[in-house]
């Protein structure tokens, strides 16, 4: 998705020796990046050697979600020195699944885009298993997590998320996935098409169906530098995920309804038997302030739950671009967007 103008302007030629630009790369490895310059120099020599040992051509588009430390200068030195790097600049930071669609717009690959983390907890030694899985005739090759090298509880949060997603969701999400994928050309070319505004890449992968196959691997611990995923941040993809691809909570405010609702008559059925029965009617505030809590707090779930959904439509409804491209550096060549 180009979401404003091209406008074109080459550089003049260096002395720099630089390595011959890639007219049609068969695949493209993707990669987001915020705040990475520590671990940028471990990424470069990984995927400089997985792309010399390989016969295909490879290109390697990485982005830069507005980074506040040296890792747009890092790109830019290194997409001038090295034709087979791409480096997309955002204006500003958009946030990781945004980032990742910004990239999947921009690969140029013609048969498959192979998509990574930039902290290197996705190794991309793993291509060419992946690429022979998708030679095989599989449209999506996505990696299926066997073991976390993190602390116990996000260990547990993630499976538990996972399992909680599956059993909720109308689309078949595979179980401990994240977007560390080999998708086919087609593929992505109908997630391009997909301009959903809260983005949940793993389901929309998913949910676009052709053939798809997992592969075990164990997922390694950050090269350098510190997560970018804050807590809030997981909590915002959590619920992209839970309200774009179930129907589960709409349908629990009917059923906090429906329960709410049986519980009144079942009150209201205890108060008429002891009034005609016993002669006993439940004096006080207890039992209408116990009515008024019960009722208020369904009412506020059913306003929050209902409220998600609104918020969505609100954004998507705007019509605004996913982002805003700042800038794309090849080799010797600059795009700026206006």
């Amino acid at each position: 998705m180009s979401p404003l103008v091209q406008k074109d302007v080459f550089l003049p030629a260096t002395n720099r020796p630089f390595i011959t630009t890639l007219s049609e790369p068969q695949i493209s490895i993707v990669a987001p990046l915020y705040n990475e310059s520590q671990s940028f120099p471990h990424l470069v020599a990984r995927l400089n050697a997985v792309m010399d040992a390989s016969p295909l051509a490879i290109e390697a588009v990485l982005i830069d979600d507005g980074s506040r430390d040296d890792t747009a200068a890092l790109m830019q030195q290194l997409a001038l020195a090295d034709g087979r790097y791409q480096c997309v600049f955002l204006s500003r930071n958009y946030g990781h699944q945004i980032a990742l669609s910004a990239g999947m717009a921009s690969a140029r690959a013609t048969e498959a885009l192979f998509i990574i983390d930039g902290d290197l907890q996705d190794p991309p030694e793993l291509l060419t298993q992946f690429y022979q899985k998708f030679q095989e005739g599989y449209d999506v090759v996505y990696a299926v997590r066997k073991k976390r090298k993190e602390s116990w509880f996000k260990r547990t949060a993630y499976a538990s998320f996972y399992r909680f997603m599956r059993s909720i969701s109308y689309v078949d999400l595979p179980l401990d996935s994240g977007d560390f994928s080999l998708i086919s050309r087609r593929v992505a070319d109908v997630l391009k098409q997909m301009p959903e505004e809260s983005r949940f890449i793993r389901g929309m992968r998913s949910w676009v169906g052709f053939r798809q196959t997992g592969i075990e691997y164990e997922r390694d611990a950050r090269v350098a530098g510190e997560p970018k995923y804050s807590f809030k941040m997981l909590r915002r993809l959590a619920y992209n995920g839970i309200f774009n691809f179930s129907e589960y909570p709409i349908k629990l405010v009917t059923r906090l309804g429906m329960l709410t609702l049986g519980v009144a008559l079942l009150y209201f059925i205890q108060t008429i038997i002891k009034k005609y029965f016993y002669g006993d009617v439940p004096q006080g505030f207890t039992a209408l302030l116990f009515v008024i809590i019960l009722f208020s707090g369904v009412q506020l779930i059913a306003l929050g739950l209902i409220g998600e959904y609104v918020l969505r439509i609100f954004f998507q409804t705007k019509g605004r671009p996913l982002y805003v491209i700042k800038e794309v550096i090849r080799q010797q060549q600059r795009q700026p967007f206006l």
